[in-house]
């Protein structure tokens, strides 16, 4: 193939990824809005998306023993693009993700609940593989994305095992590796604590005589005369 030719196709492939992160980003951004401004509690801490590299890209492909064309790792590299969504609570996960998946131009491919059974180092996160249209010049493209969806306390151990199995080389002390996996019980503890402590106070909110309403916020006359003038201008 011409060499220009592939640098145009390889570059328009790494573009549907990068724009299919936008589109999801995008739609967690609505949701967060959404609950910010009709004061529901929003179950989105924080939201963080990446993009592998060409190197890792091919890294992956050698490793799972496909061929190195476009059209090959577009059908068996899923992981090219990922979004990670952070909550507070273990059911937040859910509702997240059945809130994205609901939308219906969104396809799943493939879901992995590695909360309800965890890897055996004890790691726990919401796994799906997620298709999102792209709309390009000539066509739709659907591009897979991953889509991780994990609590606090799981990213907080997920990010130390990430830098320790990094530090090591992957090859961790066996007592380091058992720390690890005690840490990871410990972290689901406080998740299943955190749980019930928000369902304790839900039932609380519900109960009659109380008051939810946060305190009205109380603006300057000079904020509040311009804040007119510009809705009458």
């Amino acid at each position: 193939m011409d060499p220009e030719q592939l640098r145009t196709d390889f570059s328009r492939f790494m573009m549907s990824y990068r724009s299919g992160i936008a589109q999801l980003m995008t739609r967690v951004r609505v949701l967060e809005d959404e609950f910010t401004h009709i004061n529901l509690n929003n179950p989105i801490e924080h939201v963080t998306s990446r993009l592998k590299t060409p190197e890792s890209i091919m890294r992956k492909a050698q490793r799972i023993g496909i061929p190195l064309t476009l059209d090959d790792v577009r059908a068996n590299v899923l992981d090219i693009a990922g979004v990670r969504i952070t909550c507070s609570f273990i059911s937040d996960t859910y509702r997240v993700a059945d809130m994205i998946t609901g939308q219906p131009d969104i396809e799943v491919r493939e879901v992995e609940d590695y909360i309800a059974h965890p890897k055996p180092n004890g790691y726990k996160s919401l796994h799906l593989i997620v298709e999102v249209p792209v709309y390009m010049s000539d066509r739709v493209q659907q591009v897979p994305i991953e889509l991780q969806i994990r609590t606090i306390a799981m990213d907080f151990w997920a990010s130390l095992e990430h830098k320790i199995y990094y530090k090591f080389n992957r090859e961790v002390p066996p007592e380091l590796l058992a720390e690890l996996t005690e840490a990871a019980e410990t972290a689901h503890r406080l998740d299943m604590k955190m749980e019930r402590l928000n369902d304790e106070f839900a039932k609380l909110k519900a109960q009659p005589g109380v008051v939810d309403d946060a305190p009205e916020l109380a603006l300057p006359p000079q904020l509040l005369d311009a804040l007119n003038l510009r809705l009458q201008s």
